[in-house]
């Protein structure tokens, strides 16, 4: 209950407020008019409101007719004519003897009725030229001056055609109603009132307006002889009260007079309201100033003519200010302004005046009165007392042509340009307003018209008959050409000529007859007869003395006149002369100490993607030091580590490299042995090969290091832990030594000279590399430029290359095998023939000699003898076999032993050596008969070989694929046997029969671009559609902005920079949405099923994201780019062209000055976003760069997440709309949505457990993973999911090919362990994991996601390449090939090759089990398997030829391969795609397109690609490539 009672009261609280409020206003019982002007005229309610047209009393005079202004040469320079018109002696009196007071009452009345001063929008730019050395603004004759001009403000639905040429708007109202007392808004009269009393809020004094903090209502311009600006000028009504002192002190005399009248009324109604008070005075304030204005001060200026009688109210009547009023007519006052004005007391005591030096004199300069903020001379109400008081005494200057320096030369301009002057600005503003000329405009006054420049003004011609010939001539002496504001002055004499007072009187009868809130209207209700006659005879004399400290006698009656025996006249007629001088020009820019911020600020922009580059090299490292440290701790638990032996030290291997922990011991061979610490040997030295030992110790540096000099070696360089443990070394090798009668020889030396001294291993493997080259440059006669030149190198290099002798570990590592390898051992011992332990020169030279151009004979001979230890001529069974064993064991682990041994045996077994003891070498030779093309291309490779490639033959040559047609027919015979069923398969081998379709090269590359488009042209038509459409959208912004955005004002601005920002903006918020949908994979898999599946390459979708990200990134590079260019060219325009180009932004308040560029970055929401996103940008794509992706998949795919702060920022940083309304969302929403719905597809399944059935730890580091089949999981093979493991966290998903077929119960992977996330994997399913968890860690499961794997059977001849683990999504393709043979089911392919490419079959054993029950259900041949081992070399070096020739024996006893146990058949080295691919254009004649499916390394299917490539420029069957890379 309490609750509800508060609730009731407060309620009643705000009910009594408001209808107290409501009552308030409600007092007021009169129509109050409105402040900015409108429903004055009730039949046309926008008549003389703010903004409302100019209304012109003769048509418009444009170049073109619309908008352009008439300028030079068709006119005259308006600066030469302004000093030729208007310059003159100052000091001259009025004829009339009108004040200073009435000038700026007039200017205070002028700024109560038009105000078109304010820049235009867009901003255009009319600058007047400064003739060549005029002496105040181009003293130096540079000839390059311009005074700043910017037209005026207009209806933008104006200027479109000569039927509708631009017209001018009014920025205030056009009535008399106290907009510059009031101003020209509610909101801004709001905030000149107190609300209190109906009075205007005063400032530190209460006769004193208050002074502005910050707020934009006020006209701020910059005072140009201190350069001094800011927002602390006087808060008046009157947005350019502060122009001058002057103006300002009218302004705050009206701002008294409203207190005044308000105190009066509170004294009188104390009852009223605020509101009511206010209204009150408000209406007697403008009605005051009405009657002033049109029958006191109007009269006067215009020399005693005066308007017509009051005829009432007349609705008809139109009081839009006409532009010939506006910018010529009521410019003639300036002609009265004094070079300086005079201020007293009221004792008529005339005050000196402080200048800007701190000097004195007799009155304030009027040049130097601008825009000042804190003047020393009127600080406080008593001094602006005094500045009226002399107003009121002062006589103007003469009515005339003549304008005094102030305002001719020195008014005031903007910053960049400090000064300007008055009459050339007026004379171009006319132009910009189009008015037509001074004869039109008297024509149409129904005046007489003139016909020539001596009628303007016959007094005029008589006394400066000079000044109208001059002027006469710079318009061609053609009257109609003469512009209306230099005819007005040149007709002039003691006040307005004809023309202007016309003008004015027409301009202030139609403002009083049409305003129907006039004080004399009695139909408005406004006031009796009685308040109107009081009206009536109040006088400016009256308002001064009632505001002012003036008392009755203190000023004249009428004010705006002084005449003999009226109070306090002036000490004497002012001129230039007796006043401070105006200060010059200066000029300002706007840039000035930005210029170090700004350049450093974008050099940190471009350090973004160093800095995320940095990031990511840390991770990397810190990722791999840790995968390091997991490998390290995985090793250490399989092994015991062993404890080092010997003497402990570092080995030094050369300057840049670090030192490496060894042990070191003698063993009882006599042999320096050199441990790793980890247990194996490193090297060993013979001590007893050499006459002495030379052993260099260093005598610096803490005596650490040791240098043993090791002949035909590299050097042992030790550094020991301190001096005792080198000379325990040194004592541990003397008994060794001196045993067998050696010396050693030990020499100091400084550390430096020391390791200068030492051979490294580096240098001695180029002296090795050396003697090679020129071995072989010998047998093969290669040329010496290819074998490596020693013409540069010293004598001492080349005798030591040439007396150089191997060791052979040496020798082990040029052939690429090891050092206790039974190969290397025959071989060696054989080489060495003087048997020193090494091979000289000579000696690897025989050898070589003939393993590389002997024949079949020397070679097989040569192997003979290898294994012929005791050279009887014949080899034992046992030697037989070890020589076989030697080869076999060449294959690095490529046969398990027990395969080794029947290997042996079926070689023994096909050349019928069962029953022999003995063989010789025609026996050996007998069984190679078969092979004889084998050894006579057979070379020995050797390391640095591979450079000698002229005598070479390609492998294109030397590899065949399946046997050819020709060979030999028992072989055929024998491999045909081993087929189950009869079916004739085609033979496939390397060279076609016959070249056919040979064309000239121009004919190839026609061939060669039709097979590119027809292999490619989905890729095509989407590449031309995608970048067609961001091609469009970026012209058609660039050309709206750079040619039709007239209303922006861009090509006034940064046109360059404006046109690159918003056209990259617009090609990025095509590309960022649309980039979406190349990543939604379940929308993707859907797709292919469908018919768009023929016209668009789904396959390429992850291409067309990383090429249309790239396309991106480079676009925001160019857009940041653009901004920078933009934000450069911001931060020194001047702020009048900054609010039209951002008017919900910044507004115009005249003081020019830009916002710095830290603005544009730091405090604005593009700003701030747009840094954001460059931030992101630098992480996201430096971390999806390839090396960073396989380093670290988990940072890869962090920082991919950022794409959802991406999304956010972009449509934040295009929404606040400071150039344009957003448009991003228009493109981000149909992809969005899309992605949205993926997305949530994913996460449909992603959050379900799923069951791990059966783990296997696979050799090689593979992982077997047997998973439950979720429930509608239907896919097809070749297709992929994406899995994240509970244990290893439920963020990271990896995607994997499932490995099992579509009809199989349970699904499957093989996952290798090659980085953090897998190898933690693995670690998981081992048994000691297993048994701590208690059961298999559960997967989440995503998928299934298609690829282009997917078609195999859209073919009907499929080639199946698989690299390594790239096998993966082949072993499912092929199990449900063989599922679906049988079946009949419909598939299209009819042929299915498999290459299977591993360094050793032993690595993925795994697939071999896949492939044999492919071979034991394959009835049909389907499928055709071919194995190429890669870790075996080549098939004709030497090391393999008797390897191979084991390989096909075997298949001839046991029907499988010896390596593989298949029936399929295994080669040796790298397949050759381009020889297997012509093959299979001639077996298969008949098919048109040939699939080839690739996965494994980029390298493998970077082959392929390029075989494709090759094949598809002939005209034969097409080879469609499709392929993944891991």
């Amino acid at each position: 209950m309490d609750v509800r009672k508060r609730l009731w009261g407060v309620c009643a609280v705000l009910g009594f407020v408001l209808a107290a409020s409501e009552r308030s206003r409600c007092e007021v019982t009169w129509e109050v008019p409105r402040f900015d002007g409108w429903y004055n005229s009730l039949g046309y309610p926008r008549r003389g409101a703010v903004g409302s047209h100019l209304m012109r009393l003769v048509p418009a005079r444009y170049w073109d007719g619309v908008y352009q202004p008439v300028r030079e040469p068709l006119r005259p320079n308006p600066r030469g004519l302004s000093r030729l018109l208007s310059g003159g002696p100052s000091g001259l009196p009025s004829g009339r003897n009108q004040t200073v007071l009435s000038l700026f009452f007039g200017y205070h009345v002028a700024f109560e009725i038009f105000d078109s001063r304010t820049p235009g929008c867009p901003p255009e730019f009319m600058n007047i030229p400064v003739p060549k050395g005029d002496p105040v603004f181009d003293p130096t004759a540079t000839g390059t001056v311009v005074l700043p001009f910017q037209r005026g403000p207009w209806d933008k639905e104006s200027g479109q055609s000569p039927s509708n040429p631009r017209t001018q708007v009014n920025m205030v109202t056009a009535w008399i109603d106290g907009s510059s007392i009031y101003g020209p808004s509610t909101s801004w009269s709001d905030s000149l009132r107190s609300f209190s009393g109906g009075l205007l809020t005063a400032g530190s004094e209460w006769n004193m307006p208050k002074r502005g903090h910050g707020r934009n209502l006020m006209w701020s311009a910059a005072d140009p002889s201190t350069g001094e600006h800011g927002d602390d000028l006087y808060e008046l009504g009157n947005a350019w009260a502060n122009e001058n002192m002057f103006t300002a002190a009218e302004g705050i005399i009206w701002f008294r007079y409203h207190n005044y009248v308000a105190s009066k009324l509170h004294v009188e109604h104390p009852e009223w309201s605020d509101e009511k008070l206010f209204q009150n005075a408000r209406k007697t304030v403008v009605a005051t100033f009405q009657n002033i204005a049109l029958y006191e001060w109007l009269p006067g200026y215009l020399g005693d003519k005066k308007l017509p009688p009051y005829p009432g109210y007349q609705k008809f009547v139109d009081p839009g200010i006409s532009p010939e009023f506006e910018v010529a007519a009521i410019r003639f006052g300036i002609t009265m302004a004094p070079p300086g004005v005079y201020m007293r007391n009221r004792t008529c005591n005339f005050r000196e005046v402080i200048n800007i030096d701190g000097s004195s004199s007799p009155a304030m300069r009027l040049c130097n009165s601008f825009w000042k903020r804190q003047s020393r001379n009127v600080k406080q109400g008593q001094d602006i007392d005094d500045l009226l008081m002399g107003m009121a005494s002062q006589i103007a200057e003469k009515e005339d042509n003549i304008i005094v320096e102030d305002l001719r030369d020195y008014m005031y301009g903007p910053l960049k340009f400090t000064r300007t002057d008055l009459v050339a600005v007026t004379v171009q503003r006319g132009r910009d307003f189009g008015l037509r000329g001074y004869a039109e405009v008297r024509k149409a006054l129904d005046l007489p018209p003139v016909k020539s420049f001596d009628d303007i003004n016959p007094e005029l011609n008589r006394t400066n008959p000079q000044l109208i010939h001059d002027i006469a001539e710079l318009y061609d002496s053609d009257i109609s050409k003469l512009e209306l504001f230099p005819g007005g002055l040149l007709e002039s004499h003691d006040g307005p000529g004809p023309v202007f007072s016309a003008i004015i009187l027409d301009q202030f009868e139609r403002i009083r007859n049409g305003d129907r809130f006039w004080f004399e209207n009695k139909q408005n209700g406004l006031f009796t007869e009685q308040e109107i006659q009081v009206i009536r005879n109040t006088t400016y004399y009256d308002i001064l003395l009632a505001v002012t400290s003036a008392e009755e006698l203190d000023i004249q009656k009428n004010v705006f006149f002084w005449k003999d025996g009226d109070p306090c006249p002036q000490p004497t007629q002012l001129n230039e002369s007796m006043l401070y001088p105006c200060t010059n020009a200066t000029k300002l820019n706007y840039f000035d100490g930005s210029k170090a911020g700004f350049g450093i600020f974008i050099v940190v922009l471009f350090l973004f993607p160093v800095v995320s580059f940095l990031v990511a090299c840390m991770v990397a490292y810190l990722r791999k030091y840790r995968y390091r440290k997991f490998q390290r701790r995985r090793k250490a638990g399989d092994r015991t580590e062993e404890s080092a032996v010997g003497i402990t030290a570092r080995e030094w291997q050369g300057y840049k490299k670090p030192l490496n922990p060894v042990s070191v011991e003698v063993d009882e061979k006599r042999r320096l042995q050199v441990f790793d610490r980890s247990g194996p040997a490193l090297r060993h030295i013979s001590l007893g090969s050499q006459d002495h030992l030379d052993v260099l110790l260093s005598s610096d540096r803490q005596r650490k290091a040791l240098l043993l000099k090791v002949p035909k070696e590299y050097d042992l360089v030790l550094f020991f832990d301190d001096e005792s443990k080198r000379v325990a070394f040194v004592k541990h090798l003397h008994p060794m030594v001196t045993d067998i009668g050696q010396e050693i020889r030990v020499r100091e030396m400084r550390e430096r000279n020391l390791l200068q001294e030492a051979l490294t291993r580096e240098q001695r493997g180029q002296i090795v590399e050396t003697f090679i080259r020129h071995a072989f440059s010998k047998v093969l006669q290669i040329e010496k430029c290819d074998a490596g030149d020693m013409s540069g190198v010293s004598r001492e290099k080349a005798r030591e290359v040439l007396q150089c002798e191997l060791a052979a570990s040496e020798f082990a590592d040029a052939l690429g095998l090891k050092p206790d390898s039974l190969f290397v051992e025959s071989m060696f011992t054989l080489a060495d023939k003087d048997g020193n332990g090494y091979l000289s020169f000579q000696e690897f030279l025989d050898v070589m000699a003939i393993f590389m151009t002997g024949s079949p004979e020397e070679k097989s001979k040569l192997m003979f003898s290898m294994n012929d230890i005791g050279g009887t001529g014949f080899l034992s069974k046992e030697e037989f076999a070890r020589m076989l064993r030697s080869f076999i064991e060449i294959s690095n682990g490529a046969l398990s032993k027990n395969q080794a041994e029947d290997g042996i045996k079926a070689m023994m077994q096909a050349a019928g050596f069962d029953n022999k003891e003995k063989i010789s070498w025609e026996d050996f030779h007998f069984l190679l008969r078969d092979h004889d093309k084998e050894l006579q291309f057979a070379q020995l490779n050797v390391k640095g070989m591979e450079k000698q490639g002229k005598k070479r033959l390609s492998r294109d040559q030397r590899v065949s694929f399946i046997c050819p047609a020709s060979s030999n027919k028992t072989e055929a015979l024998e491999l045909r046997r081993r087929k189950k069923l009869s079916i004739k398969t085609p033979n496939v081998y390397v060279n076609p029969k016959r070249e056919q379709y040979i064309r000239n090269p121009v004919q190839q590359k026609i061939q060669q671009f039709k097979r590119f488009i027809e292999n490619y042209r989905r890729h095509i038509v989407c590449f031309i559609i995608v970048y067609g459409i961001t091609a469009g959208v970026t012209l058609e912004r660039c050309y709206h902005y750079g040619l039709q955005a007239q209303s922006t004002g861009i090509p006034e601005t940064s046109v360059v920079g404006i046109i690159v920002s918003r056209g990259s903006a617009a090609a990025i918020s095509f590309l960022f949405p649309y980039m979406l949908l190349t990543v939604c994979r379940n929308l993707i898999t859907l797709c292919r099923e469908t018919f768009l599946n023929r016209y668009i390459p789904f396959d390429a979708a992850i291409d067309f994201h990383r090429l249309m990200a790239m396309t991106a990134i480079i676009l925001s590079v160019v857009h940041s780019l653009g901004h920078v260019v933009n934000i450069y060219i911001f931060s020194i325009s001047d702020l009048n062209i900054l609010s039209c180009l951002f008017p919900n932004v910044l507004s115009n308040n005249g003081s020019e000055l830009p916002l710095k560029w830290s603005w544009w970055f730091f405090q604005t929401v593009p700003g701030m976003t747009g840094v954001l996103l460059l931030f992101a940008f630098s992480f996201m794509y430096v971390f999806a760069s390839h090396y960073f992706r396989r380093i670290s998949f988990r940072g890869f795919w962090i920082t991919h997440y950022l794409y959802i702060v991406v999304y956010i920022l972009t449509v934040i940083h295009g929404s606040f709309a400071l150039l344009q309304e957003p448009r991003f969302y228009i493109y981000l929403i149909p992809p969005g949505l899309l992605f949205l719905l993926d997305k949530l597809i994913s996460l449909s399944r992603k959050k379900v457990e799923i069951p791990v059935v059966r783990a296997e730890l696979l050799p090689s580091g593979v992982t077997h993973l047997e998973f439950k089949r979720p429930q509608g999981f239907v896919y097809r093979s070749g297709q992929w999911v994406r899995i994240a493991c509970l244990m290893l966290g439920t963020d990271e998903y990896h995607p994997f090919t499932l490995t099992s077929a579509p009809h199989e119960e349970t699904l499957s992977l093989h996952i290798r362990a090659v980085g953090p996330w897998t190898s933690q994997l693995r670690e998981l399913y081992t048994e000691e994991s297993l048994l701590e968890l208690g059961s298999y860690p559960k997967l989440y499961l995503d998928g299934p996601f298609g690829e282009g794997h997917q078609e195999w059977t859209d073919f009907e001849v499929s080639v199946l390449v698989g690299g390594g683990i790239g096998v993966t999504p082949f072993a499912s393709i092929l199990k449900d090939l063989v599922f679906k043979s049988p079946i009949k089911s419909k598939i299209q392919c009819k042929k299915v090759y498999f290459i299977w490419v591993t360094r050793t079959q032993r690595q993925f054993e795994w697939v071999s089990d896949i492939i044999r029950e492919v071979e034991e259900l394959d009835t049909q041949e389907l499928v055709s398997v071919h194995t190429y081992i890669t870790q075996v070399a080549e098939k004709f070096d030497l090391r393999t030829t008797m390897l191979y020739v084991c390989e096909r024996h075997f298949q001839k006893v046991w029907n499988r391969s010896l390596f593989t146990g298949l029936r399929s058949v295994t080669h040796f080295g790298r397949p050759p795609f381009v020889a297997f691919f012509k093959s299979l254009q001639e077996v298969h004649p008949e098919v048109g397109k040939i699939g080839v499916f690739s996965c494994g390394p980029p390298g493998l299917t970077k082959n392929v690609e390029k075989a494709c490539q090759q094949m598809n420029k002939r005209d034969q069957a097409h080879f469609m490539h499709h392929y993944e890379n891991f």
